[in-house]
Formats: structure tokens, C-alpha cells, sequence
């Protein structure tokens, strides 16, 4: 797309986390995991502004020391407690968005994520702004030769014919029953573009049967009757949700990766 968009990106940072407490200041890189983060979206280049919007004041204090580097500009918004990462950007949106009109785009960024491509955060800013139908969309990526479809914690998703998302789940989807579908078993990578004026919609609507069963948020999109787009691109990263995944992160960064 050769017109410039202009997305505002906002990172949920939560201190807490049942599995990796305090991640996204863990830094035996020499930079916090949230500031990798800030940095790749910064060199997307569609994004115009960042916001990292966190619970904790020492988030939002680390954000504060590094905002001033080099590739790092990001404004932190301390946010109320949230049941999830979507209020708490719908929050942060509504602080520091004001200026934005109802059809601007606003990308969310898992904290967790400091090896996401710049390129597949444009990939999805673009995606939304092509399909007028959709006031969300998200990324679909095939498995990497390592990841198990059958793994509950990679979220698989199916789209239709026009490539909007009919269902996600963190069972494995579609059910090849006779062995020999052409379909491609797709991942749910966790990357999401929300316009505007959706997104604070969004936060409004009930919670849905089928959101609380898997835990997964999108669910309550399509159960509400909205359309979400999926861009389909290669996306080899994965989020860091462990002391051991974070250790194998820094060994690539020391390394060069």
C-alpha cells in the first residue's frame, strides 16, 4: 500500500503473570523486554505513536528512563485494574486519543513479543485498512516446523472465503477426517488492529459462552455478530510466557539473532 498510514500502537504490560512474574522488566539483555518491544513497534512504519499501558508504576517508571533513547519513544499510561488487554488499551486510547478520529487504527501489541516483525505489524495496519467491512483484524500465520498444532497454548484459527475468521480455537481446527483435506491448519499469532471507534464498542459488549470457554477474547466479536479480517503472513515469533523461553530469547540476542 503506497499511501502512509499513521496507526497509534498501544502495548499492554502487565506486572503480573502466573508463569513469568514481572516479564516485561526482565533484562539480562541490558534493556527491559518491554523497552525490545517499544522498539519494533517504532520501526514499523505505519505507526506514528506508541503508548505502553501497564498496571504498575515500575513499568511505567522503566518506561519513562528509556522513552528518550534512540528507536524507544513510547508514552506510558497507567491504567485502573482490567479483566483483559483490551479494556485496558480502550483506556489508554481514551486518555491519549483524543485527537483520532473513529476510523483511525489502533494496534495492539502484545508486551510479551520483543522479537514481533515490523513488517507483520504493517502487514496488519494495511490488511484493515483495505477490507471497509471489518472494523477488526488479526494474523494468521502456518506452523513453524517446531510448533505443535495440538499444543492448547497456540491458538488455531479458521477464516472463509473472503479470509474473515469463522471461529478460533485452542483445539486443533479443522478436524481432518479422512487424512487428505488440502486445508492449511493456521495459527493465531495474537497481533490485532481495531478501528477506532470499534474498539471502544468493543470493551462495551457482554462477555459470550464461547469466549469463556476457550478464553479468548476475539470470541466475543463474532459472537456479537462482527466481522474480523485476517491477514495471512508468515510469522515465526512467538510471545514469552516462561523463565526458559525468555532465557532462549536472550542467548539469540547476545548471539546476534
Amino acid at each position: 500500500m503506497g499511501v502512509l498510514l499513521d496507526a497509534l500502537a498501544v502495548i499492554p504490560a502487565r506486572y503480573g503473570s502466573t508463569r513469568f512474574p514481572g516479564k516485561p522488566l526482565a533484562c539480562q539483555t541490558g534493556k527491559p523486554m518491554i523497552q525490545h518491544v517499544v522498539e519494533r513497534a517504532n520501526r514499523a512504519k505505519h505507526i506514528g505513536r506508541v503508548l505502553v499501558a501497564t498496571d504498575d508504576r515500575r513499568i511505567y517508571d522503566a518506561v519513562l528512563n528509556f522513552a528518550d533513547a534512540p528507536g524507544a519513544r513510547a508514552v506510558p499510561v497507567m491504567t485502573g485494574e482490567h479483566d483483559n488487554g483490551t479494556s485496558r488499551i480502550a483506556q489508554a486510547v481514551i486518555e491519549h486519543g483524543g485527537d483520532l478520529g473513529d476510523e483511525a487504527i489502533i494496534v495492539n501489541i502484545q508486551g510479551d513479543e520483543p522479537q514481533i516483525c515490523p513488517d507483520v505489524i504493517d502487514g496488519l495496519v494495511e490488511g484493515l485498512a483495505r477490507d471497509g467491512d471489518c472494523p477488526m483484524a488479526t494474523l494468521g500465520s502456518e506452523f513453524m516446523a517446531d510448533e505443535d498444532p495440538a499444543d492448547v497454548n497456540i491458538v488455531k484459527l479458521v477464516v472463509d472465503q473472503r479470509g474473515r475468521a469463522i471461529y478460533f480455537s485452542r483445539s486443533v481446527i479443522p478436524h481432518n477426517r479422512d487424512g487428505d483435506s488440502e486445508v492449511v491448519l493456521l495459527k493465531h499469532p495474537g497481533c490485532y488492529a481495531y478501528r477506532k471507534g470499534f474498539l471502544l464498542e468493543y470493551v462495551k459488549l457482554n462477555a459470550t459462552p464461547l469466549e469463556r470457554a476457550e478464553k479468548l477474547e476475539q470470541l466475543r466479536a463474532i459472537e456479537h455478530g462482527y466481522r474480523i479480517a485476517v491477514i495471512q503472513m508468515h510469522v515465526a515469533h512467538t510471545g514469552i510466557d516462561t523463565p526458559e523461553q525468555y532465557a532462549k530469547f536472550v542467548a539469540q540476542v547476545k548471539n546476534g539473532a
